[in-house]
């Protein structure tokens, strides 16, 4: 689960940059609070693709998302970049747990902070597996 204070660039690794756009405000003239689950899913799948995650070696696996939430500290919208702070707090023997701090522009606090819980399922069995020694390698450069 998030916790409960705004976290600051410092605290993640690495960040993903997304863009806004027109069409992610809402009828009040801000990003629109599943545009923030949109943006974390795409950069965690992001940093996933750029780590490997979804080479031929790892076809076998599924990620299942298990448990995602977010916690809304100050609004955003369109025209806004956002960079997205990825870190893990926790990695299990088949599941992990990124944390997603949304940053708008160049400011610092987050504006929103999410998590995102993934399990690896094997794809016949469509149980947990453990995660490869590579793929938590990985990970680890994210955990803090």
């Amino acid at each position: 689960m998030t916790n409960d204070k705004q976290l600051c660039r410092l605290e993640f690794p690495t960040f993903v940059q997304m863009p806004t756009r027109w069409m992610d405000n809402d009828a009040y003239g801000h990003m629109n609070n599943i545009v923030h689950y949109a943006l974390i899913d795409t950069a965690v799948t992001d940093w996933q693709r750029d780590h490997g995650f979804f080479n031929k070696e790892y076809d076998r696996f599924e990620f299942m998302v298990v448990e995602s939430g977010c916690r809304y500290f100050s609004e955003a919208a369109y025209p806004d970049k956002i960079s997205v702070g990825l870190k893990i707090n926790k990695i299990g023997n088949t599941s992990w747990i990124y944390q997603a701090g949304l940053f708008r522009e160049e400011d610092d606090p987050c504006f929103a902070l999410g998590f995102f819980a993934q399990v690896l399922v094997d794809c016949e069995n469509r149980r947990p597996t453990p995660i490869p020694r590579e793929m938590r390698d990985a990970l680890k450069l994210l955990e803090t």
